[in-house]
This record gives structure tokens, C-alpha cells and sequence, in this order.
């Protein structure tokens, strides 16, 4: 029996004074969730409700494609994340036991899931393989923010494929790109899935799937010839530059005093921003060798990008660095006559008329060109623009998108490192290829409500919604209309919808303002004079819509209502 009276949900006018996203705001003033903490967040009752429909949808779609549940601990030993390697992350917890012993709470149950299997599968008949879990994970998050969307712990499905060899991972791999789309269509979600960036996970490939929204802490470059990327990784052909200098025979020096940013020499020199060379030094990896990076003017270096294409960490080199292995000064910092390995951006290559720094203060030198007076190696290390062009020839934007979901080909990543094998007919031993899955219900939620929300507050999808219909009755106990609410309450329940009740004394005013706030997608008022014309009002929560049911049948007829709704 949910009547509102006797149900935690305690809405509230003003969100908190440190939220910024939309979802961060509605969830607590719908009374939803609640903060215990910096990035720890409680879900109250409601909150919960939804919190396990999307949880369910996730299961329907795993067993649907022969994923079986199990459930593995958060704290874990640290010895399995030394032997995989990623002991060392920041971002994971670590801690010890009162006899000293080291553990972790993990971020992820790759370690744990492969070091089950490495003692449970012995042969090729044992294989391929579907485990997944709903399972809280902790996060060492230095900033956490933005309410449910990044947070120090939460709950995620991961799910994990193991099989037999590479085909075997892009079976599986395709299996799960059938399941995250149903699942995030079933969950009313706009979506896309992009390519992305292997990360801290390691392995061959991925993709996340993103639902488009202000509050994003991704930008997801897309065309409408259907590319997409995250930014991270994403690729495609720059812009021309417009009004490039005509070349020179040899590069000449120009006294630029005091221009130590690219707006300083542009408008020094008379030249385009794309016509510059800048310059990024940095250290790479454990010996600290020196590398300067090179990018177009109008360019930003990719941090991603730059680290696989070194195939190493790197991190800007400090002043002092900058002086003392790279040997020249901040801010005039350039490629020609550097005594330090080269790497350019390829939208570099077959430029002329270039303007770079000059290793000495208050000088630049011009009719530079890439090649020819250095010759570095090359990669992709800058980040897509809008208005760069994909290989279709379609123009790129850049939107923001919340990270719902990733799929990863980890390969034999952690099964090398934690002895993950089988045998094959021939009796050999092979190591199993790997793949990992993880989903965010928070936020999937999160999107949802940022996706769906108006003015009013909330608008859930039929599928996530923690209510199916709210029954508002605007008479008092004892009243003919308390009466047929009451009955009305009765018999939604019997046609298998949820549905909350709100009988409580206050105002209308204050019943209706609560219910757009908390959105549940059907609202059925009863009241006096609906009762006197033998109507039961409806109003669709999305738009906002309003119809007359027939007394009569208003529950069946209100039932078949919400089975239209999206």
C-alpha cells in the first residue's frame, strides 16, 4: 500500500546551493536522493524504486543473450591488482586489515572475476563464457560532482565474456552491442554509441554509449554522415587555413618583445592563428626523456591522444624543466634547432610559411617549414574542431553527453597477468580473450531526468518511472469522491500498475505542484465535480495533456492509457 502519507518522499522548492546539473537539482527536490557526503548519495524510497527498474531492464537484457548473475565482494585483495597491474591507479581505494594484510575496494571486478575463471575453466568445453553483476563500486573521486553522475561510490553492472580467441570476442562483443541498444532504447533514452578510448582498462577497443545532455562531462564529436567519437580519440581532417604565408626559402627571425601567447603573435605579425607552430613540452614516462609536441596555432593537443601516440605517460615539463632539457625559454619555445626528439600532428604535415618559436626571448622565426627544417615523426595528438571534416566528408560537432554505458575488447590483458587458460582439442594450453561491459543505472537515471525534465520538474519514461500512475483525491475522508478514489486506488493496483496514492490534507495546489515535481508519467485526479459529471481527469505527465476517463471503467481505461504512453 503506497499512500503518500505514510511514504518518505520529501520534496522540497530550492535545490541545494552547490548543484549545477539539472538532474543533481530534481533529484533532491523530488525527494529522490539524498547526500550522506561529498560523491555519497543515498536513494530514499522512491528514488530506490527507479534505481531497481533500471536495474531490471539491465537483467532481462544480459539473460537474454545467455549472461548469468553472480556476485563477487568489493574488498578485495590487493596482490590480484599488483599482478594485473593496476595497483597504482589514484583513483582506487586502498587499505589494510588489523593483521596488515593489503586490500582494495574495487573500482571494477576485472581481478576478480579472472582470477574465479583461471581455477574454474579447464578446457574449450567450458567456454565462451557470459558472467555479469550488479555490484556497488568505490572510487577514490577527486572531485566528485554533479549530483548522481559522479559520485565516490555506486552501483554498476559489469559483465565480463570469455572465449576461446579473438573471433570468439567479436561474437560476444556483437552480443553485447544488441543488448546495451535495447536496453538504453527500453530506457527511453536518446543515445549513441561512439568510439572511444581503452583507458586505465587496457586491451584493443571500445565504445561507449552516451546520452546526449547539458549536464555531460564528455564532448562526443558526431557528423551527419554517422560518425562518432569521443573527443579523446576522435579523428578527421582539419580546416584549411586560411590566409597561410607564402614560403620562404629558409626560415627567418622576427623580434616579436613580450608575444608569448599565440593572440600576442598573431596580432604582432599580421598572421593567422593556423599559421603558427605550437610548441608543447613534455616529459614522457619513467627516464623523463623530453619530447616537444607540435600542433597548428588554432589546434589543441589531445592529452589522450598524445599518450598513445607516445605509447608512454606524459606530463607538461616545468619551467625549470624546460630550461634545463629542452634548453630554451618558456614562451618561444620552437622545433627548429631543438636538440630533443619531434613529434607533429599530422594537420602539420605540407605546411609552409609557418611561424614557430625561436629558443631565444622576444623573437619568432617565420617560413618555417615541417620537413624541411626539422624532421619529426608523426601522429594524430590534436583534438577535432567543429567544422573538420570525417572521411565521408561530413562536417563535425561537438556535442556533451552523460557516459551511460562502454564495452571493452580486453583481449588477453588480464588474463595473461592472472594465468587465465584453457585447453583446446589438441590439448594445448591457450590463454582466454577477455571482454569487459559495464552499465551506470545512476546514470542512466540521471540521463533520463536531464533528457525528459521540463519546468515543472520531472518527466519520467513509463520504464523508469518509480510510480506507474498517481491517484490525486481532492476530497476528505467521509466524502462521496474519498470514496471513489479510495475504490479507484483498488482496482489500478488489480490491473498490475504501481501506483501512489495521494490522500494526504494538504492543498491542491501543493498535491499537483509535488506530483509534476516527482513525474510520474499518468496523474488521475478525483474530485467533487468530476464525480458529479462521472469523469475522472487524466493528465499525461509528459506535455502535460489532460483527458476525461469515464467513471466507469476508469481504472481498465486508465490502465490501457498507460500502456500507450513512451
Amino acid at each position: 500500500m503506497t499512500r503518500l502519507s505514510q511514504f518518505l518522499l520529501p520534496t522540497v522548492k530550492e535545490a541545494p546551493a552547490d548543484a549545477e546539473a539539472l538532474s543533481h537539482k530534481l533529484l533532491v527536490r523530488a525527494g529522490l536522493a539524498r547526500q550522506l557526503g561529498a560523491g555519497m548519495w543515498t536513494y530514499l524510497p522512491a528514488g530506490w524504486k527507479a534505481h531497481r527498474k533500471a536495474e531490471q531492464i539491465i537483467r532481462e537484457e544480459l539473460d537474454a543473450i545467455g549472461g548469468q548473475e553472480m556476485l563477487m565482494p568489493v574488498l578485495q585483495p590487493a596482490e590480484l591488482w599488483r599482478q594485473s597491474g593496476r595497483y597504482d591507479i589514484d583513483e582506487l581505494f586502498k587499505l589494510k586489515d588489523r593483521k596488515g594484510a593489503d586490500h582494495v575496494l574495487a573500482m571494477t571486478h576485472e581481478e576478480a572475476v579472472t582470477f574465479h575463471v583461471a581455477r574454474e575453466v579447464r578446457s574449450y568445453r567450458d567456454l565462451p563464457l557470459i558472467l555479469y553483476h550488479l555490484q556497488t563500486k568505490e572510487r577514490d573521486e577527486p572531485r566528485p560532482r554533479a549530483g548522481l553522475l559522479r559520485t565516490r561510490e555506486f552501483i554498476m553492472k559489469d559483465s565480463y565474456t570469455f572465449d576461446r580467441d579473438e573471433e570468439g570476442l567479436a561474437r560476444q562483443y556483437d552480443l553485447h552491442i544488441v543488448a546495451y541498444d535495447r536496453i538504453f532504447d527500453r530506457a527511453g533514452l536518446e543515445w549513441y554509441r561512439v568510439e572511444s578510448d581503452v583507458g586505465v582498462m587496457g586491451g584493443l577497443g571500445a565504445h561507449e554509449y552516451m546520452a546526449p545532455c547539458a549536464a555531460g562531462e564528455n564532448d562526443v564529436a558526431l557528423t551527419s554522415s554517422g560518425y562518432a567519437a569521443n573527443v579523446e580519440v576522435a579523428s578527421a581532417a582539419p580546416q584549411a587555413v586560411d590566409g597561410l604565408p607564402e614560403a620562404l626559402d629558409a626560415p627567418e627571425p622576427v623580434d616579436t618583445p613580450g608575444a608569448t601567447t599565440i593572440d600576442a603573435v598573431t596580432g604582432m605579425l599580421g598572421v593567422p592563428a593556423g599559421a603558427l607552430i605550437k610548441a608543447f613540452p613534455v616529459i614522457v614516462g619513467d627516464d623523463s626523456k623530453p619530447v616537444l609536441a607540435l600542433v597548428r596555432g588554432d589546434h589543441r593537443v589531445n592529452e589522450i591522444k598524445l599518450q598513445n601516440a607516445l605509447r608512454a605517460p606524459a606530463r607538461p615539463a616545468q619551467e625549470e624543466e624546460v630550461r634545463d632539457l629542452f634548453g630554451t625559454h618558456p614562451g618561444y619555445i620552437g622545433p627548429v634547432g631543438t636538440g630533443v626528439e619531434i613529434l607533429a600532428d599530422e594537420a602539420l604535415r605540407g605546411l609552409h610559411g609557418m611561424v614557430a618559436g625561436a629558443n631565444e626571448p622576444d623573437r619568432h622565426v617565420r617560413g618555417v617549414e615541417p620537413g624541411r627544417d626539422f624532421d619529426p615523426s608523426w601522429g594524430d595528438i590534436r583534438s577535432v574542431e567543429p567544422g573538420d571534416t570525417d572521411p565521408a566528408g561530413g562536417e563535425i560537432r561537438i556535442e556533451k553527453a552523460i557516459e551511460v554505458g562502454n564495452i571493452f575488447k580486453l583481449g588477453t590483458r588480464y588474463s595473461e597477468p592472472l594465468r587465465a587458460t584453457y585447453l583446446d582439442e589438441d590439448g594445448k594450453e591457450k590463454l582466454i580473450w577477455m571482454g569487459s561491459y559495464g552499465i551506470g543505472p545512476a546514470r542512466i537515471l540521471a540521463a533520463a531526468v536531464e533528457q525528459n525534465a521540463d519546468e515543472a520538474g520531472i518527466s519520467w519514461p513509463r520504464s523508469l518511472a518509480p510510480f506507474d500512475v498517481e491517484v490525486v483525491t481532492l476530497a476528505k475522508p467521509g466524502e462521496p469522491a474519498r470514496e471513489v478514489a479510495d475504490r479507484l486506488y483498488g482496482e489500478l493496483r488489480r490491473e498490475g500498475l504501481q501506483v501512489l496514492y495521494d490522500e494526504r490534507s494538504a492543498s491542491a495546489g501543493e498535491k499537483f505542484a509535488d506530483a509534476e515535481l516527482l513525474g510520474v508519467p499518468l496523474r488521475l485526479t478525483v474530485g467533487k465535480r468530476g464525480i458529479e459529471a462521472g469523469e475522472v481527469e487524466a493528465q499525461i505527465r509528459r506535455g502535460r495533456e489532460k483527458r476525461s476517463l469515464p467513471l466507469d471503467g476508469a481504472a481498465g481505461a486508465a490502465a490501457e492509457l498507460w500502456r500507450e504512453l513512451a
